[in-house]
């Protein structure tokens, strides 16, 4: 019984002395659970502060490609907006006689300077940009301006008779007094007479409204070109007329037919320049119209 007693105490203190392990055990088993669960947490707070800001820089990178866009139509509408003046400029430089040098519109412009680069923030391009929308906005107004009085330069120019009548021709009679070509003493010759045969073609010297086509006493037949600015131009003995009261005809357009109808010795074109109702020498108009026949 004695020994019996003396086992069980004896378990008993190595059951004593085995629990403090145990426990110990337990608790650092427990530890750890609690650290992995802490740092299950962290990784997903870490996770969700990741995912903000991917979110927040895929925003940043939308709003930038929006503002670039944005940026490149504009660049789009100031390129289009530049070719357009430069093909304007360029058509008034010709149409002036002012090609080459300054007015070379496909030259590169020369620029430059000491000064080192720098990286230029969005808000002074932008500036720069809207700068240059009303610098060329100015240049386009003022080239409108140039081609309007440079079109009216032309209207006015192909309005004054200034041209001969006839191609390859040459004058046989002059404006002013002279003797009769039918031998009837003198008379005032209120044109110039130019060479032709039958048939030449008459062509008017300026742009106008055809404002007579028909009989006309001595002069045979006639047409008369109204250009609108005081002056009226006549052309006379035609074999037949060919522009109609009405007709608009541009310079050079063949209005008739050369002739000898009316009183005439022979074909020719007789030419006259009246302005604001008086007769005038179409000399000062023609200058120097002496051409010799092909």
């Amino acid at each position: 019984m004695r020994a019996r007693l003396a086992h069980v105490a004896r378990t008993a203190r190595v059951l004593a002395r085995r629990k403090p392990a145990s426990m110990a055990i337990v608790i650092a088993a427990a530890g750890m659970c609690g650290a992995a669960a802490m740092n299950s947490v962290e990784m997903a707070r870490l996770n969700g502060v990741a995912a903000a800001h991917e979110q927040s820089l895929e925003a940043t990178r939308r709003d930038a490609q929006r503002e670039i866009n944005a940026l490149a139509a504009r660049m789009g509408e100031l390129q289009a907006q530049a070719n357009r003046l430069n093909a304007l400029g360029d058509r008034l430089a010709r149409g002036a006689g002012l090609e080459g040098g300054e007015f070379d519109f496909d030259r590169p412009v020369g620029i430059g300077g000491p000064e080192a680069a720098s990286d230029m923030p969005a808000r002074r391009l932008l500036q720069g940009l809207d700068t240059l929308d009303g610098d060329l906005a100015n240049s386009g107004q003022q080239l409108s301006v140039l081609e309007a009085l440079l079109f009216d330069r032309t209207l006015e120019r192909n309005a004054m008779p200034s041209r001969s009548p006839v191609a390859s021709s040459f004058v046989t009679s002059s404006y002013g007094y002279r003797a009769d070509p039918f031998g009837r003493g003198g008379q005032f010759h209120k044109g110039i007479d130019f060479d032709a045969r039958t048939g030449d073609p008459v062509m008017t010297v300026a742009d106008g409204v055809v404002s007579y086509s028909g009989v006309r006493g001595g002069y045979g037949n006639v047409v008369e070109v109204d250009h609108g600015n005081g002056y009226v131009t006549r052309y006379a003995h035609n074999s037949r007329n060919l522009a109609k009261v009405g007709d608009l005809v541009r310079v050079g357009d063949e209005i008739a037919k050369a002739g000898s109808t009316g009183r005439s010795t022979g074909a020719h074109v007789h030419f006259e320049v009246w302005e604001n109702g008086r007769v005038q020498n179409p000399r000062k108009f023609l200058g120097d119209m002496g051409v010799s026949r092909q």
